[in-house]
């Protein structure tokens, strides 16, 4: 299958996921989706940028990701952000709830809540294997 159909796909289900938020009382916030290469080596190198008086610095920053093959450079991952009752939240059970939803929509979805390893739940992706 070309990407272009796994972006199609993947669009699809987000779509899907929003209404399913809505529905279970969650609301949400875009957080990063599309991600450059560029991006990408920052936060696996732990470094950011700084703007101050129109200059720009790199800085050393708190790692941000795990791999430089993130599903944001393919256009098959977003981060939310979840508010609950007017609060953001990153640990709730409607939030597990949504991410087990994700995961039943396709195969081939996942959802940062049950990756091995670390704990991102924000992040819910089309994985191509």
């Amino acid at each position: 299958m070309k990407l272009s159909r796994h972006q199609q796909i993947f669009t699809q289900n987000l779509a899907l996921l929003i209404l399913k938020a809505n529905c279970l009382g969650i609301n949400l916030t875009l957080g990063e989706a599309y991600r450059t290469i560029e991006q990408q080596e920052l936060y696996f190198y732990r470094k950011s940028i700084r703007v101050e008086d129109h200059e720009l610095e790199l800085i050393s920053a708190q790692k941000r990701t795990q791999t430089m093959a993130s599903n944001h450079l393919k256009r098959l991952a977003i981060d939310f952000n979840f508010f609950i009752q007017h609060q953001l939240l990153y640990k709730h059970p409607l939030i597990d709830e949504l991410g087990t939803y994700w995961e039943s929509l396709d195969p081939l979805n996942r959802w940062g809540g049950h990756f091995k390893g670390f704990y991102d739940a924000p992040h819910f992706e089309r994985h191509i294997p």
